[in-house]
């Protein structure tokens, strides 16, 4: 194992527990090459996310797009980042224009759920989270606690007493 490929397992086992400064830490020495890879990207991306810095995770997330343009996990990451930053509609834009994959995640759903609740459009909310719901019955625990359906809690309640 080369002294970069164990410096990025590292990062991936400190992004696991929470650890995000220590994840960076491992990542900052990598060449430019390195930083330019998937794997990499997509760990500077969720250190950034869990900081709650919206503005360079999405950066990071477009490139995971740009990237690898037929998988879901960029574009989810970046409806998150817009939706983070107050820009719902262009969350809803970003999965709406996303690879057909993006539609055998119960993730989507989900979260196009909570996009339209947070825009008033409760019907079509409704409808996406049932479908998330289908696909991940785990997916409902998440919802009882979600700040985003607020709105919708006592609906989503009725629905599923």
């Amino acid at each position: 194992m080369t002294e970069a490929e164990r410096r990025i397992i590292a990062a991936q086992g400190y992004v696991e527990l929470g650890l995000y400064e220590e994840a960076r830490e491992e990542l900052s020495p990598l060449t430019a090459a390195l930083h330019d890879r998937v794997d990499v990207i997509e760990i500077a991306l969720l250190c950034f996310m869990g900081r709650q810095r919206w503005a360079e995770a999405l950066e990071l997330a477009l490139k995971l797009c740009e990237q690898e343009p037929v998988e879901p996990g960029g574009y989810i990451h970046a409806a998150f980042c817009l939706h983070e930053l107050g820009k719902t509609a262009e969350a809803v834009d970003m999965l709406s224009r996303g690879p057909v994959a993006l539609r055998t995640k119960p993730v989507y759903y989900y979260n196009m759920g909570c996009y339209h609740a947070s825009l008033g459009h409760f019907e079509q909310s409704l409808a996406y989270l049932e479908r998330a719901f289908e696909m991940d019955g785990d997916l409902r625990l998440h919802a009882k606690k979600d700040r985003d359906l607020d709105a919708l809690r006592a609906r989503l309640e009725a629905q599923h007493a």
